[in-house]
């Protein structure tokens, strides 16, 4: 089932076109429709949802008369104004990442990669609540506490690697993420056996480590993840800090980041051999 961001985005695009069919600028809808142009572009790119009395007088203004078409962009109009299952969680999901959780659900491929920690979708329990122990600045109570309704998230979010049609993905790491302690040597042993496990059982996981013998890449100053759908042209990028999140779908960006990513693959170890190198590292946290 469509996540209600990505039935935005499809109902955006669907907007656009017919308004680019009928020769209009943004302004020009804007203008007919007293809206501010700034709301006709966020309602273009998905960024907001749409009432379906508002989509009729755009329907109206594009010359959109077909009832099946209009009972078609109403509906997904309604539909994507539904809350996702993720709203559930409250505070545990920080607005910023409240839209990626929704492009995720419903993405094609994910390709990712992470200079400092395990990728999300491929994290454990107790890995992800050292990360949120070490990096939530609070009292170690209420990081604990954050770290169970935060961890009943990630691993709802894990769901999609084992659903019917999961999407790939494919995440490259630095050799750092495999060296750097995070929780005691026993986290860090069972995380790299579960990334190895998850890549060597599910055709649709591929995991490379980027080892420090590669030297100097394009991505040293940034993680990033690039998300493909498919059902709507283009891909998005997404990167994100402790408190906000960055999303671009300009063509220039997308194709960008695919460059990287395609470079940070020649240059990381093939997935077959990240797979063993993964389980000898997790041995070394044994001794």
């Amino acid at each position: 089932m469509d996540s209600p961001t990505v039935l935005r985005r499809r109902l955006g695009s669907e907007l656009r076109e017919l308004r680019n069919r009928a020769g209009l600028t943004g302004k020009d809808v804007a203008d007919a429709l007293d809206w501010s142009a700034s709301k006709v572009s966020r309602i273009e790119s998905g960024e907001v949802g749409l009432r379906e009395r508002d989509v009729r007088p755009m329907l109206a203004l594009y010359g959109v008369s077909d009832p099946n078409e209009i009972k078609q962009l109403t509906s997904l109009a309604r539909k994507s104004r539904q809350p996702g299952w993720w709203q559930s969680y409250g505070d545990a999901l920080p607005e910023w990442f409240k839209a990626y959780v929704g492009l995720e659900e419903d993405a094609s491929a994910i390709r990712t990669y992470e200079s400092e920690l395990v990728p999300g979708l491929l994290q454990t329990e107790e890995y992800f609540r050292a990360v949120v122990r070490a990096t939530v600045p609070v009292s170690y109570e209420e990081a604990a506490d954050a770290g169970d309704r935060r961890i009943a998230l990630r691993m709802q979010r894990q769901e999609i690697l084992s659903r019917p049609n999961p999407p790939l993905l494919w995440a490259i790491i630095n050799e750092a993420v495999l060296r750097r302690p995070v929780g005691s040597p026993e986290v860090m042993r069972a995380q790299l056996e579960h990334l190895a496990d998850v890549a060597d059982a599910r055709q649709n996981v591929m995991v490379q480590v980027l080892p420090f013998s590669a030297g100097a890449h394009p991505a040293m100053t940034q993680s990033f993840s690039l998300l493909s759908f498919k059902d709507i042209p283009g891909s998005i990028v997404y990167s994100e800090s402790p408190t906000s999140s960055t999303y671009t779908e300009k063509p220039a960006d997308t194709e960008y980041h695919q460059r990287v990513f395609d470079r940070l693959m020649a240059s990381a170890v093939q997935p077959e051999k990240s797979v063993l190198w993964l389980r000898d590292v997790a041995k070394e946290y044994m001794k």
